[in-house]
């Protein structure tokens, strides 16, 4: 790590953290990338974008691929500050659209959910069949996060050779504890917006596959736990929310993760909670660097931009302040070939 993280001047505390780094305005400037679609499971396709580093440095460069969170894309902002970054860095960038998300939603008549890891691993077996990369690390972002973990401690010793190194950044692991302090007085704004975003999205779906699903379900939902009982986990395999978030948790194979690890997460989180057991699953896990910040909400992590504080003489690479981001790529890059 190369610096603590300091919240920039009057963006301090948790909630204002977490809603300024939505609202800020960023210009993010990729080169073209190449559109691939994966199928993850018969006849259903997620749609990833590859960013390559030139013919002669392809292969042997360390490839990202990046999960995003809950009602995110491809174009969420920490998915492009991460692109950006790995590639100024020298290495190959796969963006990874979960089921549905980066307009997708037509392809099938399935809803993603925190259990998939599978799908992520469908995108890394297609990279490594069609591109030959040499190696390659897992990064998530909250729901992300989750995925990523979850793959990396269902692989175990028994991932594939070219499987480097894991990052999550405010990796919900927890489901139930974090989808129950969504609903929390204080933390009700989070808590609408991911429901107004998921209610479109099952509409959606509703009017793409009418035989598919019954928007009645809907009826009288308030919470995230609701909604996850009452529509993922009845259209994904569940018998109830409890049932889906205790199957989903990368809490429950985070210490058999056996390669090196970072995972960032906020004190000041609004809604992304870690139980005493988890906590403990981690830090007894060698392969796992744990970074616990004061500061940062969830998934923010808005520093000075440059990197730098008021006060400080330091001089580096220009960025715009995205603690996370950078210490991400940091730390991968700091993985031995």
């Amino acid at each position: 790590m190369r610096a603590p993280f300091r919240s920039r001047r009057w963006l301090g505390g948790g909630h204002l953290q977490t809603i300024a780094s939505f609202l800020l305005p960023r210009k993010i400037q990729l080169p073209a990338a190449q559109e691939r679609l994966v199928e993850v499971e018969p006849g259903i396709k997620v749609r990833c974008w590859c960013h390559w580093q030139d013919e002669t440095q392809r292969r042997s460069a360390l490839t990202l691929i990046v999960v995003h969170g809950l009602e995110g894309s491809s174009d969420s902002q920490y998915m492009l500050g991460v692109a950006r970054n790995g590639l100024a860095a020298g290495m190959n960038v796969v963006l990874m659209n979960q089921r549905n998300c980066g307009g997708m939603d037509a392809c099938a008549p399935t809803l993603y959910n925190s259990s998939l890891s599978g799908d992520v691993a469908a995108v890394v077996r297609s990279v490594l069949e069609n591109d030959q990369v040499s190696r390659f690390a897992l990064v998530g972002f909250s729901m992300g996060g989750n995925l990523v973990l979850k793959l990396a401690g269902e692989w175990g010793k028994n991932g594939p050779p070219q499987f480097r190194a894991v990052a999550a950044v405010c990796p919900a692991m927890d489901l139930a504890a974090s989808a129950d302090a969504l609903h929390e007085p204080r933390n009700r704004l989070y808590e609408y917006y991911f429901l107004m975003a998921l209610f479109r999205r099952l509409r959606l779906k509703a009017r793409l596959f009418p035989e598919k699903f019954d928007l009645a379900r809907l009826r009288g939902i308030s919470s995230l736990r609701m909604f996850d009982d009452r529509i993922t986990a009845y259209y994904c395999g569940f018998t109830g929310a409890d049932d889906y978030y205790a199957r989903a948790a990368a809490a429950n194979v985070v210490d058999r993760i056996a390669v090196p690890t970072l995972i960032i997460h906020s004190a000041n989180d609004p809604f992304i909670r870690m139980r005493p057991e988890t906590l403990r699953r981690i830090a007894e896990n060698r392969n796992i660097t744990y970074v616990e910040t004061d500061d940062g909400g969830h998934c923010a992590f808005l520093g000075e931009p440059n990197g730098h504080h008021p006060g400080d003489h330091a001089v580096g690479p220009a960025d715009d302040g995205r603690w996370a981001e950078r210490e991400v790529v940091d730390f991968l890059a700091s993985q031995k070939e």
